[in-house]
């Protein structure tokens, strides 16, 4: 399988407001490579969301905002490349929102939501959180909402799922985001 997995951080509710992302690039099913950043969000952080996360302001006060990151990893959400992550309605959402923030223009690319995939491959379980997803299947989330850790749960979560079930019936969860 080839994909990346993605995972935002956001300094308060607004979907615009990432303040961190990762990306783990997944190619012929072994993780190749990872990023991480800390993002220059134009609004405050909110202390709801320092107290989930741990990013505060002054982390990212030094660090770039969203249009100087998105030159680098824009070449990651193509129309034939896959995206996924835990929960994709928030991560594409920010992405999305982040985008019209700036006025960019929302790219078209394949999108896939490992909730929605582990609800499937394993209704027994009392819910689909990425923690509970991970202590199922015996994934190290050392981190959780660390976005570097979660976007390799997110992807070690599918990989597991295409070998346990087949990548064939991970098809039908493929949807075109932009």
């Amino acid at each position: 399988m080839n994909f990346v997995a993605m995972d935002f951080e956001t300094a308060s509710g607004k979907r615009d407001s990432a303040c961190s992302l990762a990306l783990t690039i997944v190619r012929n099913s072994q993780v190749v490579d990872e990023f991480y950043t800390l993002i220059k969000p134009e609004t405050e952080f909110f202390w709801r969301n320092i107290q989930i996360h741990g990013i505060h302001e002054a982390d990212v006060a030094d660090a770039p905002k969203f249009p100087e990151v998105w030159q680098h990893i824009e070449p990651f959400f193509q129309r034939d490349r896959l995206v996924i992550a835990h929960n994709a309605p928030f991560d594409t959402g920010v992405l999305r929102q982040t985008l019209a923030h700036y006025g960019i223009s929302a790219p078209e690319y394949l999108s896939m939501d490992t909730v929605k995939t582990s609800k499937k491959f394993y209704p027994e379980l009392p819910n689909h959180k990425l923690d509970t997803m991970c202590r199922a299947l015996n994934i190290d989330l050392e981190h959780h909402h660390n976005a570097l850790d979660d976007s390799l749960a997110c992807a070690n979560i599918l990989l597991a799922e295409a070998a346990n079930f087949g990548p064939e019936r991970l098809k039908p969860f493929v949807r075109v985001q932009g």
